[in-house]
């Protein structure tokens, strides 16, 4: 006999209550194992079942959880009824969770829009399941867990494959400074938008070595740049094919005070704009009005107070992911910083860490007061370093802290490490800590005590 959704629903949510209950998580990938063991077709029945539900898609590789956060507060701003998986939890299991959570104990979603971030990997997963989206966002493409995801070239067929899928119906909103990302409006159904940045702000002349994708999408010759954001993400155009981008909205002639720092969160933010004044015909003058208030999620900029100091958590998670946080720390108006870095290798990030050494962590030495190297991978990223600083020689000032040089420190204990370089900070100093994914999660644990489940 099969399990109804509403059953489902029920006893999940007895689940999650009481691993929130017992402080062993927050409950936002377990019940959705259990929805999806119960009954495979868990997400695509609420859909069905929910009809008038507005499902808002947003993927890419970096920047899903800022740019969902401030989807979700622009609509709510304009009194429309929203939820989403504000955990980042964006495989099946964190979507079918999220959908639980929110559905009432008949099994309704009492919204009228819901928004997910998707991993990248997923969001063909997902079109089986949510076959008529409201809206999809693409934001990005970069290499990223390649023992997982192979070459960026592999992610963009599935991407292609599956949104060939949709119908007029689906508004999609894809960055034109991606030329990957651009390309894969050709032959699509879709009412096809694009966003981007202000040429202002891209101050690159010369290709970096972290690029993905400098390559045409449609002949595959060489493109030609005559700015860059970062990365492969500018102003393109290719001699041989003529593919150039076009009707890119970079909101130019609009004055933004943009509530975050990098250029990563500019294509966030528009992004966002882009899609609540299409889809929900919101003006910008509104847009505008709320903006500034916008106040960014864990790990994403958020400044958090711990023992007496700042800490500010930027995500990064990939070699562009870390080098735009560099960037943005060193732009950052904050004077006195010291850096902690964490580099993981477990499942969320990819076993694979040979992309250290894309990082432009040469960038961050003048910037910053100390660093401090810690993870699971501390001595890779020590070597990383060494390599940096010249300094070959490893002195051991305790069981807990090795020196590098006069201010490059190594801790391998993650915990000692958050509370070591906090008691080391003066109390005009703000600590920046760049971490991997998991290593979010963990810094996550131990400010706040509470980890994800």
């Amino acid at each position: 006999m099969k399990i109804t959704n509403v059953a489902i629903i029920i006893a999940c949510k007895i689940i999650s209550k009481a691993i929130t209950l017992f402080n062993i998580g927050s409950g936002s990938t377990w019940p959705g194992h259990i929805a999806l063991a119960l009954n495979k077709n868990f997400i695509k029945e609420q859909i069905e079942n929910n009809k008038k539900l507005k499902v808002i898609l947003i993927a890419g590789t970096n920047g899903k959880t800022t740019t969902a956060k401030l989807t979700q507060y622009l609509l709510e701003k304009n009194s429309i009824r929203v939820f989403q998986n504000e955990e980042g939890a964006n495989l099946l299991n964190g979507i079918t969770s999220t959908m639980i959570k929110y559905s009432n104990i008949f099994g309704q979603l009492t919204y009228e829009t819901a928004i997910f971030e998707v991993d990248e990997n997923s969001l063909p997963l997902i079109l089986k399941e949510i076959k008529h989206p409201a809206a999809i966002v693409i934001l990005n493409l970069f290499r990223d867990q390649l023992d997982r995801y192979g070459e960026v070239n592999t992610i963009a067929l599935k991407w292609e494959q599956s949104l060939s899928d949709l119908d007029k119906n689906t508004f999609l909103f894809l960055n034109g400074d991606d030329p990957q990302v651009y390309y894969l409006s050709k032959n699509l159904k879709t009412k096809n938008f694009f966003f981007g940045i202000d040429k202002s702000f891209m101050k690159k002349k010369d290709i970096p070595h972290d690029v993905d994708s400098i390559y045409c999408p449609k002949c595959s010759s060489k493109l030609v740049y005559n700015a860059i954001s970062y990365s492969h993400l500018g102003d393109y155009y290719c001699a041989k094919c003529g593919l150039k981008p076009d009707r890119i909205s970079t909101f130019s002639d609009l004055k933004i005070k943009y509530p975050l720092f990098g250029k990563y969160n500019i294509y966030n933010i528009n992004a966002a704009m882009l899609l609540v004044s299409t889809v929900f015909d919101i003006k910008f003058e509104k847009i505008e009005k709320y903006i500034e208030g916008f106040k960014p999620a864990f790990g994403r900029q958020e400044i958090v107070k711990f023992q007496g100091r700042n800490l500010i958590i930027l995500l990064s998670k990939n070699p562009t992911g870390f080098n735009q946080s560099i960037e943005a720390l060193s732009e950052s108006s904050i004077k006195n910083k010291n850096a902690l870095i964490v580099l993981n290798d477990r499942i969320p990030d990819g076993r694979d860490i040979s992309w250290i050494w894309d990082v432009d962590f040469e960038n961050i030495i003048e910037k910053v007061n100390k660093i401090y190297i810690s993870g699971d991978r501390t001595f890779d990223l020590a070597i990383r370093f060494k390599y940096i600083s010249g300094n070959l020689e490893t002195r051991k000032i305790n069981e807990d802290l090795y020196s590098l040089g006069s201010n490059i420190f190594v801790i391998p204990d993650l915990k000692n490490s958050v509370k070591i370089a906090t008691d080391r900070a003066a109390e005009n100093e703000t600590l920046f800590i760049l971490a991997t994914y998991s290593g979010m999660l963990d810094i996550r644990k131990i400010v706040n005590g509470k980890k994800l489940i």
